[in-house]
C-alpha cells in the first residue's frame, strides 16, 4: 500500500459522511417532516455545548434537545435558553435532583453524559435502567468498581453506550490504523508513545475539578483514555498487564516559591500575586467562559480559576506506563503537563518496519469562545526494515480535536458511511481505555503490576478491524553486509 492510497480511502470516508448529512438535511429540511430523535443532555459544562451544537445547528433536523439537566441552576438557565432561541426546540430544564422524573416526563430516547467524569456510572446507569441508550463523554468512568456497574447494566438492560472517543476519527489518525491494518510494518511488536501537555493546557486540568483525583481519576484517567484508547483501537487489542509510576513534580506548592512567590492561594481571581505570577488566568475575560462560570458560582460554589499551586490538588503531573497486550505487543507510554510544546510522537516497530507519527498541537485553555485547539507540524514517516524511509502527506481535518469531531458527530446524529476501522466505541472500549488508567493509579500507590482482568469481570473485547495474521509468513530483509 503507498501513502496515495491512505490518502483516497481516508477522504473519502470523510467526505461521505459530510455528504450523508448534508443530504439529510437537503431532503424536507422542515421537522413535520421528520421523526426526530429525542435527546436530554445531563451536565451542561464546556463538553456540553459539542453536542447541543449539533442537534440545534447541522443536525437539527434530525435531532431534538428535549431536556437539560444540572445540578447547577444558573449554568442549566442559561443553557435551556442558548438551545431555545435557536428555534430547533424548547427543552425542558430539570435538576440534578430531578433526573429521574426529566426521563418519565420527557421520554428522551437518548441520554448524553457530559457530567464530570466520577459522576458519569451514576447517570449511565439509571438511564439505561429506564430503557434509554447513552451517549458519555470520554472516560467512561474512573473507577473499576463504577466501570463493572455499567458493563453489568448493559448486559442487565440491553441498551447500548457510546462512548464518544473523537481521536480515533481525526484523518491523521485514521491513516495512521489504516497503514498498520495493511500490514504495512508486518507485526506491531512495541509502541513508544510520549504526549506533552503545554504550561496552557497542561495547568488548566490543575485549576478545574479535574485537580482532585475523586473527580477525575486523575490525568491518567480523564486526558490518557484518549491515548490508551488509540492504541487499543490501532492495535486491535486489549491490555493484559500494566506497570506504572506517577508523581506530581511541577505544580506544587514548592514550585511557586521557588518561582518567586510567597505561597499558593484559592484561585486567581482573588490572588493577592496575580501580577507576579504568570500562571494567572483571568476568567473574567472570556465572555464564554465568564457566562458559564463565574456567573453562576453562586449557585454551587464552584470556582472555575483555582490556583495552580495549591496544596490540596492530588493528581500527577508526570506519568510513566508499561503495558503488555495479549498479542504479545508492548507499549511505553509517557504523559506530563508542563511542556515547552503541545502534542505527541508515537512510533510503532514491527517485524518488517517501522511508522513514526508527530503532532504538534496548539493546545489551549478550552475557552467557550473560542475553538479548544487545531493542529499544525503532522508528519507521518514509514521506515522499511533495512529499506528507505518515506514521507506520507497527512490529511488535515478541519475544526476541533483535529477534525474529528464533525465526522463522530456525523457518525452519531446523521448518517455516516460504513466504517471499515470500527471508530464507533462502546462500553467494551470504554473499560478497556479506561481500565488502564485505574491499573496505572493502583500502581502508583501500590508500586505492583496490575492484571486488568483482576479488575473487573464479564468485559469481553470489542468490535475490531481486522488487523494482520500474526501467524503469516514474515518477509526476510534485504540482505546488507554484515560488519
Amino acid at each position: 500500500m503507498n501513502e496515495k492510497n491512505v490518502g483516497r480511502i481516508d477522504r473519502r470516508t470523510v467526505l461521505k459522511g459530510a455528504g450523508a448529512a448534508g443530504l439529510v438535511l437537503a431532503s424536507g429540511g422542515a421537522f413535520a417532516t421528520t421523526t426526530r430523535k429525542r435527546y436530554a443532555v445531563v451536565g451542561v459544562g464546556s463538553r456540553a455545548r459539542m453536542f447541543t451544537n449539533a442537534m440545534t445547528g447541522k443536525f437539527r433536523a434530525t435531532s431534538e434537545v428535549v431536556a437539560i439537566c444540572d445540578k447547577n441552576a444558573g449554568r442549566l438557565a442559561r443553557a435551556v435558553k442558548l438551545v431555545t432561541e435557536t428555534g430547533a426546540s424548547q427543552p425542558r430544564g430539570y435538576a440534578a435532583a430531578d433526573f429521574d422524573r426529566m426521563i418519565r416526563e420527557t421520554r428522551p430516547q437518548f441520554v448524553i453524559v457530559t457530567t464530570p467524569d466520577a459522576t458519569h456510572d451514576d447517570y449511565i446507569v439509571r438511564a439505561l435502567e429506564a430503557g434509554c441508550d447513552v451517549i458519555t463523554e470520554k472516560p467512561m468512568t474512573t473507577t473499576a468498581e463504577k466501570a463493572q456497574r455499567i458493563i453489568d447494566a448493559v448486559k442487565r438492560t440491553g441498551r447500548q453506550v457510546r462512548v464518544t472517543f473523537n481521536y480515533r476519527y481525526s484523518p491523521p489518525r485514521t491513516q495512521i490504523k489504516e497503514l498498520l491494518m495493511s500490514g504495512e510494518i508486518g507485526d506491531v511488536i512495541s509502541v513508544d508513545f510520549t504526549w506533552l501537555l503545554n504550561t496552557v493546557h497542561g495547568a488548566d486540568y490543575f485549576r478545574r475539578w479535574h485537580a482532585n483525583k475523586a473527580n477525575s481519576g486523575g490525568l491518567m484517567v480523564h486526558k490518557s483514555t484518549h491515548h490508551f484508547d488509540l492504541v487499543n483501537w490501532w492495535l486491535g487489542a486489549q491490555p493484559e498487564t500494566v506497570h506504572a509510576f506517577g508523581s506530581r513534580q511541577f505544580y506544587t506548592p514548592e514550585t511557586a516559591r521557588r518561582m518567586g512567590l510567597a505561597k499558593p492561594h484559592e484561585r486567581c481571581l482573588t490572588c493577592p500575586e496575580k501580577q507576579k505570577c504568570n500562571f494567572y488566568f483571568d476568567l473574567a475575560s472570556d465572555p464564554g467562559l465568564k457566562a458559564l462560570y463565574l456567573d453562576n458560582e453562586q449557585y454551587d460554589g464552584y470556582y472555575r480559576d483555582g490556583c495552580v499551586w495549591r496544596p490540596s490538588i492530588d493528581i500527577e503531573d508526570t506519568m510513566n506506563v508499561m503495558v503488555r497486550y495479549d498479542n504479545g505487543a508492548h507499549l511505553n507510554y509517557a504523559l506530563s503537563a508542563y511542556d515547552a510544546w503541545e502534542g505527541y510522537h508515537i512510533a510503532f516497530n514491527g517485524t518488517k518496519g517501522r511508522i513514526e507519527h508527530r503532532i504538534v498541537e496548539s493546545g489551549g485553555a478550552a475557552g467557550a469562545a473560542k475553538v479548544q485547539s487545531g493542529s499544525e507540524n503532522v508528519s507521518i514517516r514509514v521506515i522499511p526494515m533495512r529499506g528507505q524511509p518515506r514521507d506520507i502527506e497527512p490529511i488535515i481535518g478541519k475544526g476541533s480535536h483535529g477534525g474529528g469531531d464533525d465526522v463522530m458527530l456525523t457518525e452519531i446524529f446523521g448518517e455516516g458511511p460504513p466504517d471499515k476501522y470500527k471508530r464507533a466505541s462502546d462500553e467494551r472500549a470504554g473499560a478497556w481505555s479506561a481500565l488502564v488508567g485505574i491499573a496505572a493509579n493502583k500502581c502508583f500507590e501500590t508500586g505492583q503490576t496490575v492484571r486488568v482482568a483482576d479488575l473487573v469481570t464479564g468485559l469481553t473485547p470489542p468490535d475490531r478491524a481486522p488487523m494482520p495474521d500474526r501467524r503469516a509468513p514474515v518477509p526476510m530483509p534485504i540482505r546488507i553486509k554484515i560488519p
